[in-house]
């Protein structure tokens, strides 16, 4: 059985450092065998993919690619707080905040590039409960953020 970064590998993707926080919190806190991140940007290399409204600046498929970064992010807060991903037995709940314009309604659309993640990541553990929530402003103007919480063992 092939583990989550394998997983990752095989859609060529590498799970990244963890982002700095940009403000005063930490990127992930455990508690018992569940882990929360804080909202993950869409941060590459430590630059921001993008910014603005989705649905005005930002196109739903540019959106989707964003959430996919922020759930990237978010496995790396989780690695760095447990050291192994195959630690994670469940991903439990994710969270994905879409900053968008007031006629946009295709926040699920957009969710979806995290939650696909998950899945491709962690197989029907990474299958999850999930809140896809329009925002008027995201932090850095970013136009999608995501948290998780995982079971870990």
């Amino acid at each position: 059985m092939s583990t989550p970064e394998e997983r990752l590998a095989e859609l060529g993707l590498t799970v990244p450092d963890v982002v700095p926080p940009v403000a005063s919190y930490v990127p992930a806190v455990r508690t018992g065998n569940l882990v929360y991140t804080s909202g993950q940007l869409p941060m590459r290399d430590g630059t921001l993919m993008a910014t603005g409204k989705v649905g005005g600046e930002v196109t739903a498929e540019e959106a989707y690619e964003y959430a996919r970064q922020c759930a990237l992010n978010a496995i790396a807060a989780v690695k760095a707080e447990i050291g192994d991903l195959s630690k994670v037995r469940r991903v439990v709940k994710v969270v994905a905040f879409i900053s968008s314009t007031p006629d946009f309604t295709g926040q699920p659309g957009v969710a979806n590039g995290a939650s696909e993640l998950f899945a491709a990541a962690f197989g029907d553990a990474g299958r999850h409960a999930r809140s896809a929530v329009a925002a008027p402003v995201l932090p850095l103007d970013s136009p999608v953020e995501v948290e998780i919480i995982v079971e870990v063992d």
